[in-house]
């Protein structure tokens, strides 16, 4: 299947989205078949799950606060309070609470706090997590416990994932673990929550989340001397780049990949889960159709995006910066991508700073 919609990376699984955004201009190829996480965790991960990406723009979407923003993390309440979670960190906690328990508004309680860097408000933290229906006493999910389940990438801010579980980790500093306990209906950010276990709008969710570490917002290997045939690339303080295509640079016929920034980290493997943060320019016009920068990092499988993103990718080592030129057949082909005004003949250039990866 191929995505033609417009707004970057959302993964799905059958109906599950992980994310509320609308789709990608630019680099997903196909729908992953399955992520690090459950399909219990994508909805849990989703703003609305009947989102469409049909009439969308190229324009992301912003975050559900600015960058400036205060901390506004839940108070501990008499709800959350009664929830007891004993064990080690690194394996899934024992959560017990007595059923039904009844939420009226959003709760949060620590249960050890750490000394880490704080979750602030556009900051990307890995978390481990379980949630339980309160009414019913079911677990919906677990996610990140082991090294089987992978940690979840959770934006503070991003209004893309449901509100119950950034509010489960904003403000909080890496190594803590906390309870989180309101209606379905406000993690939910009044969106359907039907679909993950059948919840009922009414009913309580209790999110316990272990804060694992942040991940970095930008590459930070070490420079790498500009390769000539390559368009050039000015980065901002905050590593966002502007690239231009100097007049008369041939197009390359193949894909072209350039390393701006060597990082020292893990190599990425082919079917690895990446975090990145990334640029798509179009070389025809000059012009960004696509970009994680102002929305947040974005993860996805190497082997659901273009082939072009993908060989820009496997291999290099967390922490890079790569330049990526990628001609039609290793993009969206002669048919190109009209949603992002893509023709069928363009070359695309992207630039990707690798700041995670996990199998």
């Amino acid at each position: 299947m191929v995505h033609t919609g417009s707004s970057p990376f959302r993964v799905t699984f059958g109906d599950a989205f992980l994310t509320n955004e609308p789709e990608s201009h630019a680099v997903r190829l196909k729908l992953p078949v399955v992520l690090a996480v459950s399909a219990a965790a994508a909805l849990l991960l989703s703003g609305c799950a009947a989102s469409s990406a049909s009439g969308s723009t190229a324009t992301p979407s912003a975050s559900a606060k600015s960058a400036s923003a205060k901390c506004a993390a839940p108070k501990s309440g008499s709800v959350s309070s009664a929830v007891k979670v004993t064990g080690d960190k690194g394996a899934e906690p024992k959560v017990t609470f007595h059923t039904p328990l009844k939420a009226d508004g959003t709760q949060r309680s620590y249960v050890t706090k750490g000394d880490g860097e704080k979750a602030a408000n556009g900051t990307t933290v890995d978390a481990a997590l379980v949630v339980y229906n309160g009414r019913t006493g079911k677990k919906l999910t677990s996610n990140g416990y082991g090294s089987s389940s992978a940690a979840i990438p959770v934006t503070v801010g991003d209004s893309s994932m449901i509100p119950g579980l950034t509010d489960a980790v904003e403000c909080a500093p890496v190594g803590s673990r906390l309870v989180t306990t309101s209606t379905a209906k406000q993690a939910w950010g009044g969106a359907d929550p039907s679909s993950v276990g059948s919840l009922k709008s009414s009913d309580t969710v209790i999110f316990v989340v272990d804060i694992l570490d942040v991940v970095p917002s930008k590459a930070d290997g070490t420079p790498q001397p500009a390769q000539a045939g390559f368009p050039t690339v000015k980065l901002a303080a905050s590593g966002k780049p502007t690239v231009t295509i100097p007049k008369g640079l041939a197009k390359p016929t193949e894909t072209k990949v350039e390393v701006l920034k060597k990082g020292s980290g893990e190599k990425v493997a082919d079917g690895d889960e990446v975090t990145v943060q990334y640029q798509g320019v179009n070389w025809r016009t000059g012009k960004v159709f696509d970009q994680s920068w102002g929305r947040g990092l974005t993860t996805f499988s190497t082997s659901q995006v273009v082939a072009g993103f993908s060989k820009a990718l496997v291999g290099q080592s967390v922490g890079s910066q790569v330049v990526a030129v990628i001609p039609p057949a290793d993009g969206y082909g002669t048919s190109g991508n009209s949603s992002a005004g893509i023709k069928g003949t363009d070359t695309l250039v992207f630039v990707i700073d690798i700041v995670k990866t996990q199998r």
